[in-house]
């Protein structure tokens, strides 16, 4: 799988709240950077985006303008916009922002090993 597809797969992981569909592309390493903090470790980012799934029902999750700034054979960087909607406490909610995320390649299998998301350009 190239690292597009992975990004393409993790956006589609994302969109069904579904930790098992979310962790194969997850380096053992990764490192995940919201608005609320930092989180260092797969065990780490597993409780997290399970907290987020747990309070966002009815999530739809989508990337676009991906910008790929760097690919090579064994890292790729991609810069791009996210938005989501869902119902938080019976509210209908959503929010939107960038994002980068870094890939590496280790025995020939992509994996996420870092991911930044923050708020859109003001």
């Amino acid at each position: 799988m190239k690292p597009q597809q992975v990004l393409k797969s993790y956006e589609l992981a994302l969109a069904s709240q579904d930790w098992c569909l979310v962790e194969p592309l997850m380096h053992k390493n990764v490192c995940v950077t919201f608005s609320n903090g930092t989180f260092k470790g797969i065990e780490e980012v597993r409780t997290v985006f399970e907290e987020n799934f747990s309070s966002i029902k009815d999530e739809q999750y989508s990337i676009s303008k991906a910008h790929w700034a760097h690919i090579s054979e064994t890292e790729a960087v991609c810069l791009y916009c996210f938005s989501w909607k869902g119902i938080i406490e019976g509210e209908h909610c959503s929010g939107s922002g960038r994002g980068t995320t870094v890939l590496i390649n280790e025995n020939g299998c992509w994996q996420i090993i870092t991911e930044h998301l923050g708020p859109n350009e003001s």
